[in-house]
Protein backbone atom coordinates (compact mmCIF):
# COMPACT_ATOMS: atom_id res chain seq x y z
CA UNK A 1 0.00 0.00 0.00
CA UNK A 2 1.29 3.43 -0.93
CA UNK A 3 0.46 6.90 0.34
CA UNK A 4 -0.51 9.20 -2.52
CA UNK A 5 -1.03 12.93 -2.27
CA UNK A 6 -3.39 14.17 -4.97
CA UNK A 7 -3.23 17.93 -5.42
CA UNK A 8 -6.27 18.73 -7.56
CA UNK A 9 -8.91 21.47 -7.41
CA UNK A 10 -11.49 19.85 -9.67
CA UNK A 11 -13.80 17.61 -7.55
CA UNK A 12 -14.72 15.56 -10.63
CA UNK A 13 -11.06 14.81 -11.38
CA UNK A 14 -10.46 13.92 -7.72
CA UNK A 15 -13.32 11.42 -7.77
CA UNK A 16 -12.23 10.04 -11.14
CA UNK A 17 -8.64 9.54 -9.96
CA UNK A 18 -9.73 7.80 -6.76
CA UNK A 19 -12.07 5.51 -8.70
CA UNK A 20 -9.36 4.76 -11.29
CA UNK A 21 -6.96 3.70 -8.52
CA UNK A 22 -9.68 1.42 -7.11
CA UNK A 23 -9.76 -0.29 -10.52
CA UNK A 24 -6.11 -1.23 -9.97
CA UNK A 25 -7.15 -3.45 -7.03
CA UNK A 26 -4.43 -2.01 -4.77
CA UNK A 27 -5.41 -0.42 -1.49
CA UNK A 28 -3.51 2.84 -1.69
CA UNK A 29 -4.19 5.64 0.73
CA UNK A 30 -5.10 8.72 -1.30
CA UNK A 31 -5.07 12.07 0.46
CA UNK A 32 -6.36 15.07 -1.44
CA UNK A 33 -5.88 18.80 -1.18
CA UNK A 34 -7.51 21.37 -3.44
CA UNK A 35 -4.96 24.17 -3.77
CA UNK A 36 -1.25 24.88 -3.65
CA UNK A 37 -1.27 26.53 -0.23
CA UNK A 38 -3.03 23.52 1.30
CA UNK A 39 -0.58 21.19 -0.45
CA UNK A 40 2.43 22.82 1.15
CA UNK A 41 0.77 22.89 4.57
CA UNK A 42 0.08 19.16 4.17
CA UNK A 43 3.64 18.36 3.09
CA UNK A 44 5.17 20.45 5.86
CA UNK A 45 2.76 19.02 8.45
CA UNK A 46 1.44 22.43 9.45
CA UNK A 47 -1.92 23.57 10.80
CA UNK A 48 -4.68 21.01 10.42
CA UNK A 49 -2.19 18.73 8.66
CA UNK A 50 0.14 18.32 11.67
CA UNK A 51 -0.50 14.55 11.62
CA UNK A 52 -0.19 14.07 7.85
CA UNK A 53 1.96 11.29 6.48
CA UNK A 54 4.75 11.71 3.97
CA UNK A 55 3.43 10.60 0.59
CA UNK A 56 5.22 8.04 -1.53
CA UNK A 57 4.26 10.01 -4.64
CA UNK A 58 2.54 13.28 -5.44
CA UNK A 59 0.07 13.73 -8.29
CA UNK A 60 0.06 17.45 -9.05
CA UNK A 61 -2.24 19.49 -11.24
CA UNK A 62 -0.68 22.66 -12.65
CA UNK A 63 -3.59 25.07 -12.63
CA UNK A 64 -4.47 25.42 -8.96
CA UNK A 65 -5.99 28.27 -6.96
CA UNK A 66 -4.02 30.29 -4.37
CA UNK A 67 -0.63 28.91 -5.45
CA UNK A 68 -0.32 27.21 -8.82
CA UNK A 69 1.27 23.83 -9.44
CA UNK A 70 4.48 25.29 -10.86
CA UNK A 71 5.08 27.21 -7.62
CA UNK A 72 4.24 24.14 -5.54
CA UNK A 73 6.62 22.00 -7.62
CA UNK A 74 9.42 24.56 -7.25
CA UNK A 75 8.95 24.67 -3.47
CA UNK A 76 8.85 20.88 -3.14
CA UNK A 77 11.99 20.36 -5.18
CA UNK A 78 13.92 23.10 -3.35
CA UNK A 79 13.03 21.72 0.10
CA UNK A 80 15.60 19.26 1.48
CA UNK A 81 12.88 17.34 3.33
CA UNK A 82 10.55 17.01 0.32
CA UNK A 83 12.69 17.00 -2.82
CA UNK A 84 13.02 13.22 -3.03
CA UNK A 85 9.28 12.61 -3.24
CA UNK A 86 8.45 11.82 -6.87
CA UNK A 87 6.13 14.44 -8.34
CA UNK A 88 3.99 13.40 -11.29
CA UNK A 89 2.37 16.26 -13.15
CA UNK A 90 -1.16 15.22 -14.13
CA UNK A 91 -2.61 18.06 -16.17
CA UNK A 92 -4.94 18.71 -19.06
CA UNK A 93 -2.36 21.09 -20.53
CA UNK A 94 -0.57 19.98 -23.67
CA UNK A 95 1.29 23.28 -23.81
CA UNK A 96 4.98 22.75 -24.62
CA UNK A 97 5.95 25.56 -22.24
CA UNK A 98 4.11 23.87 -19.36
CA UNK A 99 5.88 20.58 -20.10
CA UNK A 100 9.33 22.18 -20.34
CA UNK A 101 8.80 24.32 -17.24
CA UNK A 102 7.67 21.27 -15.26
CA UNK A 103 10.83 19.36 -16.16
CA UNK A 104 13.01 22.43 -15.53
CA UNK A 105 11.46 22.52 -12.04
CA UNK A 106 12.43 18.84 -11.63
CA UNK A 107 9.10 17.09 -12.10
CA UNK A 108 9.64 13.34 -12.28
CA UNK A 109 7.24 13.00 -15.18
CA UNK A 110 4.51 14.87 -17.02
CA UNK A 111 1.28 13.16 -18.03
CA UNK A 112 -1.50 14.82 -19.97
CA UNK A 113 -4.93 13.82 -18.70
CA UNK A 114 -6.90 12.18 -21.48
CA UNK A 115 -10.51 13.20 -21.93
CA UNK A 116 -11.78 9.64 -22.40
CA UNK A 117 -12.57 7.67 -19.24
CA UNK A 118 -11.04 4.38 -20.41
CA UNK A 119 -7.79 6.12 -21.35
CA UNK A 120 -7.69 7.91 -17.98
CA UNK A 121 -8.10 4.59 -16.17
CA UNK A 122 -5.21 3.16 -18.23
CA UNK A 123 -3.02 6.15 -17.31
CA UNK A 124 -3.71 5.64 -13.60
CA UNK A 125 -3.05 1.90 -13.99
CA UNK A 126 0.31 2.70 -15.60
CA UNK A 127 1.18 5.07 -12.72
CA UNK A 128 0.22 2.33 -10.26
CA UNK A 129 2.23 -0.33 -12.07
CA UNK A 130 5.38 1.73 -12.62
CA UNK A 131 5.58 4.20 -9.72
CA UNK A 132 4.00 2.09 -7.00
CA UNK A 133 4.96 -1.46 -7.97
CA UNK A 134 8.13 -1.32 -10.06
CA UNK A 135 10.46 1.48 -8.97
CA UNK A 136 12.16 1.76 -5.60
CA UNK A 137 10.72 4.86 -3.95
CA UNK A 138 12.86 7.03 -1.68
CA UNK A 139 10.51 6.78 1.32
CA UNK A 140 12.42 5.77 4.43
CA UNK A 141 15.71 5.66 2.52
CA UNK A 142 18.54 7.14 4.54
CA UNK A 143 20.58 9.86 2.87
CA UNK A 144 24.29 9.02 2.76
CA UNK A 145 26.76 11.87 2.28
CA UNK A 146 28.73 11.63 -0.96
CA UNK A 147 32.03 11.91 0.89
CA UNK A 148 31.27 9.03 3.27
Amino acid sequence: MADILLIEDNPGDVLLTIEAFKECKNCHKINTVKDGVEALLYLRKQGKYSNSTNPDIILLDLNLPKKDGREVLAEIKSDDELKYIPVIILSTSRNTEDILTSYELKANCYITKPLELDKFIKIIASIDKFWLNTVKLPKNVKKVPFDA
